[in-house]
């Protein structure tokens, strides 16, 4: 498994966090002997991120000829909506690369009956941009609610008395907000 610093140089129009000419990456890849029940391990972690820490209701499923991993046999992924743009976007992927490059570069292993057979591998993906999404579905032009697994504080109480204000019953004020929220 690696992390990288990614430049994209497709993007033209840049959303930070989600459309940017950089984003941090982290990519795994393994080669097995059966590959699609890691697929779908790999897949179901990533909607358990989405979900059970980042608060983001997603739909796993399956890309389309035209849409999966060029090099993968197929490749399956997590989507996510987003209410404010009414789009959907693609959060996670994980793809089947089948036997391609085993064949390519001969990677080879000696199974249980002492033959030599080709790899199935495996790669998945995961991204900075899944915080842009949390960004999109908890936030709005008012603010922004980040789900508890995220952020534990959930308030901050910041005192700002003007000139002419009682000082100390501003402080004293927000001393019992505190209180009431603990």
């Amino acid at each position: 498994m690696r992390s990288e610093s990614t430049f994209n140089i497709q993007s033209n129009n840049s959303t930070p966090l989600i459309r940017s000419l950089e984003f941090l990456w982290q990519e795994g890849a393994t080669a097995l002997e059966e590959a699609d029940k890691e697929v779908l391990e790999i897949l179901e972690l990533y909607r358990r991120i989405y979900e059970e820490y980042l608060a983001v209701p997603v739909l796993k499923g399956t890309k389309s000829e035209g849409e999966k991993f060029a090099s993968a046999v197929y490749t399956t992924c997590v989507e996510a909506f987003v209410p404010n743009t009414g789009r959907g976007v693609t959060r996670a992927a994980a793809h089947c690369l089948g036997q391609n490059y085993a064949e390519m570069f001969e990677i080879t292993y000696e199974n249980e009956k002492g033959e030599t057979a080709m790899v199935w591998q495996n790669c998945w993906s995961y991204s900075t941009r899944a915080i842009g999404v949390m960004v999109m579905v908890h936030g709005d032009a008012k603010g922004l609610v980040l789900p508890p697994k995220v952020a534990s504080i959930q308030a901050i109480v910041i005192p700002r008395p003007s000139k002419d204000a009682d000082a100390q019953a501003i402080f004293d004020a927000c001393s019992k907000a505190v209180e009431e929220l603990s």
